[in-house]
């Protein structure tokens, strides 16, 4: 099992990467910091390849992807994680910058990292291409404007993937973390229901991709929550988290 991963030098990138280390697979890590990959590397069981690279540069991407597939004989398992969440309030000029630096990395990296595998995945008539998104991307919530919209997109953008894929035998697949014990999550001024560690997380998140889940919120009780708002009208949502404390913004 060859399976690829971006964010893969801290957070949930690196528990899945401990995580499918210890069920056999050999991974191609990416992350931007070349030194944090190796250190991960040394914890690792097994063979296993690094790539240090920006996500966002689509040039990089296609050259790693490649490099990796004839590194590894083919993916199997390619999950786009990096992901970045900064507090944005479009009315400071200033956080236009970061919501546009939020896009790239959260919604337009993901086709970065899917686009060099799509081809010869659909050849070989199998794969999984793996979004991680957020139950952020379910509903807005104040001070998160640029986070919120970023996972939306990224939980529509698989699902058309998906339906486009459906015939070539490669399956794409949405995971919707909670709330994640990370350094992302550490800095938030709210309370987080159903806190859960990264390892936690790697676990259920890896027995959802090998069992081909197209779509799965983690942890479960997330997922309730997540419908439950979703069914929520307006006028009692906005009440509900109208006074939510906001996510930090840059420079905070």
């Amino acid at each position: 099992m060859n399976v690829f991963i971006t964010g893969a030098s801290s957070g949930i990138g690196e528990a899945l990467a401990q995580e499918f280390a210890a069920r056999g697979a050999t991974l191609g890590l990416v992350a931007r910091r070349k030194e944090m990959l190796e250190l991960l590397l040394k914890k690792l069981p097994g063979k296993h390849y690094i790539y240090a690279a920006d996500v966002t540069d689509k040039y990089r991407m296609r050259e790693i992807g490649a490099q990796f597939e004839l590194d590894s004989g083919g993916a199997d398992i390619v999950i786009a994680n990096a992901g970045i969440s900064i507090g944005v309030l479009t009315e400071h000029f200033e956080d236009l910058e970061a919501f546009a630096d939020t896009f790239n990395t959260n919604v337009l990296a993901v086709a970065h990292t899917f686009h060099p595998f799509i081809t010869p995945m659909s050849k070989r008539g199998r794969g999984h291409l793996v979004g991680i998104a957020s139950v952020a991307g379910i509903r807005g919530l104040p001070g998160s404007e640029a986070y919120c919209a970023s996972k939306a997109a990224v939980i529509n953008y698989c699902e058309s993937l998906r339906v486009e894929l459906k015939k070539s035998g490669v399956q794409v697949q949405t995971i919707l973390p909670g709330f994640i014990k990370t350094s992302m999550t550490d800095k938030n001024p709210y309370r987080m229901p159903f806190l859960m560690t990264a390892s936690d997380f790697a676990s259920k998140a890896a027995k959802a991709i090998l069992a081909g889940s197209s779509y799965r919120v983690i942890p479960w009780q997330m997922a309730w929550i997540a419908k439950l708002l979703r069914l929520l009208p307006n006028v009692f949502f906005d009440k509900l988290f109208g006074n939510r404390p906001y996510k930090p913004r840059r420079g905070q």
